[in-house]
């Protein structure tokens, strides 16, 4: 097995697809250190517990969450084409509905890994979204995440990579027993002192087994993970979908957010937070 062969845990039943990233020596054997597919997850196995598989395998846990992810996606965008026939209560002008027309909110999504970042713009695309994505490495994000920000404008910004609790964890909210946290937490920090309001700046940050608690305290909006679970590499991008086609004179339903990603309760949490998108009326005849 060499690096960038996809393989499989035996003792976890190969229900994960990772590929080799790196090849350790440790008390004269061979440790690989291994990546997710489609979970957001950094692992490290003995060569003996390994199994080489081929491109198009998917484990029994990918299956599963891979008819979510369809059917999320489905669900996404049939709400999508629901929003424009919303019209506000308060409005003296009852607007014709083919003269409506809507801005959904601007992502920023910077993640550790380049062929991730490929994957979620694909999406954003299906879902209509302006999104831009930029693969960074997890430890310099917060060193240009503030200068991306002034660059590119957003509304939402989304902050990922890949992340894990180091084995024989008993302190959960040390920083220190987590491969990847720290450094989504310095770059929310950056983006909170650059703006600190929750509204007018969106943020969601974490992977795989991430600190959620120290995440919402640095002040992201959004993070992973309350229960310490592995996230499907799309919960971030079903999280601003949902903000981004929620009205701005409307607070998401956290609920509402939680429910529209492929993991749940026990991957995604968050706080109260106003939606990013503008309804207009009329539609310009010229466009």
């Amino acid at each position: 097995m060499e690096i960038g062969d996809l393989v499989v845990r035996k003792s976890y039943n190969k229900d994960i697809t990772f590929k080799i990233l790196d090849i350790r020596e440790e008390n004269n054997r061979k440790i690989y250190i291994l990546k997710g597919i489609s979970i957001r997850i950094i692992a490290d196995s003995s060569s003996d517990d390994l199994e080489s598989v081929n491109d198009d395998y998917v484990g029994d846990q990918e299956k599963i969450l891979n008819s979510r992810v369809k059917k999320a996606i489905k669900n996404a965008i049939i709400l999508r084409g629901d929003v424009l026939t919303r019209v506000s209560k308060s409005t003296k002008i009852t607007p014709r509905k083919e003269l409506m027309f809507g801005r959904p909110g601007r992502i920023l999504h910077v993640d550790g890994d380049s062929e991730y970042m490929d994957t979620c713009l694909k999406v954003y695309k299906q879902l209509s979204l302006d999104a831009i994505g930029k693969a960074i490495p997890e430890k310099l994000q917060a060193s240009v995440i503030v200068d991306l920000v002034r660059e590119f404008k957003p509304d939402i910004v989304v902050l990922t990579g890949h992340d894990g609790v180091l084995k024989n964890t008993k302190d959960y909210l040390d920083l220190e027993c987590y491969r990847n946290s720290k450094y989504y937490i310095d770059s929310v920090k950056a983006l909170r002192d650059y703006n600190a309001s929750y509204d007018e700046l969106v943020i969601f940050a974490g992977a795989c087994q991430s600190c959620y608690e120290c995440m919402l305290d640095a002040g992201a909006n959004f993070a992973s993970s309350p229960s310490r679970v592995l996230i499907h590499c799309l919960d971030p991008v079903f999280v601003c979908e949902k903000i981004a086609y929620t009205r701005i004179d409307q607070v998401v339903s956290i609920t509402d957010v939680i429910e529209n990603t492929i993991t749940g309760i026990k991957g995604i949490g968050g706080l109260q937070t106003r939606g990013k998108y503008r309804e207009g009326y009329p539609k310009s005849s010229y466009l």
